[in-house]
């Protein structure tokens, strides 16, 4: 049961899709004080009491003893000591006290979640402003729970299959002999290549949707070629627009008012990546139309997935800042800087760069109404890439087009996914992609994943082989480095072929990720789950944050330590260990419940596949297309009678709801399979 309550005059931030009836009195639960400048949400913590949710944050799986601040913020060093990073999603779920809740904020300004923080027993929720909309959720159990939630914000993002391939990116791939070096680095050594990404030096001189002719002198062709290839290229759109006399979408935003501006009408510059900018008013839906509309200048020319950054929006300076501190700086010159008037200095520098107070300085136009952006800062990239979404729809309402973001709200799931930021290419970040996934996914973001191998700092080899084993897993799975760092592309280490094995795994096991996603995708469900979700029961579980459930078959454990040669495993329940070294080189073990040490060398992936559940399996292939999922593989843990409800379509059309789309394997205990489907299958049963 769902519950909604209001207080003051909430902006309406669109995160929801039902309306409901508001309540009178209190929230349920939290003791409420409100005043005009702030409203606050007290709880008591039970010992033993579970705090899940918060969506893309630092720490674990349960956020307990932090302090959280949804403030979107272009934070590339994912620390523990962090606060904020580049998304906003206000819903909690609370498990193992009196009662069994869920709880979601609408609200769009900045809000901290003290979770344990001051008071190891207290939640205290402070949000800025004495504005929002409370909805407080209640079910059978936090699936059930989690699954209300996502039904009444909205069914997620659904992308084209391709997208589910293996993708490769860099920032510092300047032309096209660079990408056709990295495609034939792939292509000649057979690994598995879907995509490549076009990182900010594709643009001419950073702008938004144009092609550096020099670099790309025929890009359309370009396209094509990469095509018949079978790889899509896939461009990036920053949210800052260059100041530029004579550059179209500038002078069309000038024109037409759909720029943010200052409280005196004058528009508001920024510096990014061109320098000066300004910053589309996406939360104007006039502007919001025209800047979406700008993406088909890129459809045009056979572009057919895009990536939204710098939407947080980030801020290199805000130019009446620099003034100022120009001004400050000149003070200081020919005296000597002792101690104070140093850290003066840098400070004045240091102060540029994502100023909070700059968010004050600038408006949107929302229905007519100045609204002031620090008030609304949380929707800035979700209303971007609602831009896009939109704009698909009127521009390519037939096909899917790949979107995701790095910054989001609650709501901007419906129109895309989101990668998780700039991680560093450490062991610890590999932990914390394997625990964020399944707070996204409680938040309707499912196509998500973290740049593999880490875009910040230098990869090894072995980290970039275990983190490709993690994200063998996730719907987003690219490969993804900064400029200036060691190149990771998998071809240019020494086990290549170990590399080729691996993610050909991948391919393998497309047929499966691709169903359940979309299964939790038309259902409302997760496809990651932490074992506590569903292993009620077992009081162990919730102390689990190192292994996932993935869809209805599988657990995963990968190994996130360098130098480990295995690592201990919890199993709820016997399964059946699948030590992967290739799509058609594995081991079988049947594991009995309780806790295990698992060997998994630097070249092997551990899978387990749960009791009475399925995993179908292919030969794999160097590209989506490739993928014969007519003739599969059922690898069957079968106790009593194991079952697997596959979803298929054709990967790029919208009739999801066409029940052909669903088929259905039975396999009996002495390994009789029925396949019940639309589709012709030729199924080969392997019982674990």
């Amino acid at each position: 049961m769902i519950t909604k309550y209001t207080y003051g005059n909430p902006f309406q931030t669109d995160a929801v899709v039902q309306k409901l009836e508001v309540q009178n009195g209190d929230v349920p639960y939290f003791t409420v004080a409100k005043t005009e400048e702030q409203l606050q949400f007290e709880y008591t913590l039970e010992n033993e009491e579970k705090v899940y949710g918060l969506g893309e944050n630092v720490r674990g799986i349960n956020k307990r003893g932090w302090i959280y601040k949804s403030c979107c913020a272009d934070e590339p060093n994912h620390l523990e000591d962090r606060t904020s990073l580049y998304a906003s999603h206000n819903f909690l779920v609370l498990d193992g006290g009196k009662e069994q809740f869920g709880v979601f904020f609408d609200y769009p300004g900045i809000i901290t979640f003290d979770v344990g923080y001051t008071h190891l027993n207290e939640l205290k929720i402070t949000l800025s402003e004495p504005d929002a909309d409370v909805y407080v959720m209640t079910g059978e159990s936090i699936l059930d729970i989690v699954k209300q939630f996502r039904q009444l914000i909205g069914r997620s993002y659904i992308p084209p299959k391709w997208a589910f391939g293996y993708q490769q990116s860099r920032w510092g791939y300047m032309n096209e002999a660079d990408i056709r070096e990295v495609v034939k680095g792939h292509r000649e050594k057979k690994i598995p290549l879907e995509s490549i990404y076009m990182d900010i030096d594709y643009m001419e001189r950073f702008k938004d949707f144009t092609v550096n002719q020099e670099r790309f002198p025929d890009f359309p062709e370009f396209v094509k070629e990469m095509k018949a290839q079978h790889i899509h290229l896939v461009p990036i759109i920053d949210a800052g627009v260059k100041v530029e006399e004579g550059y179209d979408v500038y002078e069309e935003g000038i024109e037409k008012g759909y720029f943010c501006k200052k409280e005196n009408g004058e528009y508001f510059v920024a510096g990014v990546w061109p320098g000066k900018v300004h910053f589309p008013d996406v939360l104007n839906k006039e502007a919001r139309e025209w800047f979406g509309n700008k993406y088909q200048v890129l459809l045009d020319q056979g572009i057919e997935g895009f990536w939204n950054d710098m939407n947080e929006p980030s801020i290199f300076f805000a130019q009446d800042r620099m003034d100022e501190t120009f001004d400050k700086i000149a003070e200081l010159k020919d005296k000597n800087l002792d101690l104070d008037t140093f850290q003066q200095f840098t400070g004045l520098v240091g102060s540029l760069a994502n100023n909070t107070d700059d968010f004050k300085k600038f408006y949107h136009n929302v229905d007519g109404k100045m609204m002031r952006h620090d008030k609304v800062h949380n929707l800035f990239g979700y209303n971007m890439t609602r831009a896009a979404g939109e704009a698909f729809e009127r521009l390519s309402p037939e096909k899917r087009i790949l979107m995701f973001s790095r910054s989001s709200y609650i709501g901007m799931h419906r129109y895309g996914g989101i990668w998780t930021g700039d991680n560093k290419s450490w062991w610890n970040h590999l932990l914390l992609n394997l625990r964020m996934m399944p707070s996204l996914n409680m938040v309707g973001i499912l196509y998500t994943g973290a740049d593999i191998g880490g875009f910040g700092a230098d990869a090894t080899e072995d980290l970039v082989m275990r983190w490709t084993q993690l994200a063998m897993f996730s719907p987003l799975m690219r490969n993804h480095s900064a400029m200036g760092t060691r190149e990771q592309e998998v071809y240019r280490f020494d086990h290549v072929e170990e590399f080729r094995k691996i993610i050909n795994i991948r391919y393998g096991l497309l047929a499966y990720i691709y169903s359940e996603y979309m299964k939790s995708a038309l259902n409302s469900e997760m496809y990651f789950k932490p074992l506590s979700f569903v292993y009620t029961d077992d009081e162990f579980a919730s102390q689990v944050e190192d292994q996932l459930l993935v869809g209805d078959s599988l657990m995963i454990a990968p190994v996130y330590n360098q130098n480990a040669k295995g690592r201990y495993v919890y199993l709820p329940e016997e399964m059946a260990m699948l030590r992967f070294r290739g799509v058609d080189d594995y081991d079988t073990e049947i594991l009995p419940a309780g806790h295990h040490y698992v060997e998994a060398g630097l070249f092997e992936m551990l899978v387990f596949v749960r009791p009475d559940k399925i995993l179908v399996l292919t030969d794999g292939g160097e590209y989506a297309d490739e993928v014969d999922c007519d003739h599969v593989k059922a690898l069957a843990f079968v106790k009593t009678k194991a079952e697997y409800v596959w979803y298929e379509d054709d990967g790029m059309g919208k009739d999801y709801e066409n029940p052909d789309n669903y088929g259905r394997i039975t396999i009996e205990k002495g390994g009789n399979c029925v396949y019940t489907g639309s589709r012709e299958k030729k199924i080969e049963v392997k019982l674990l």
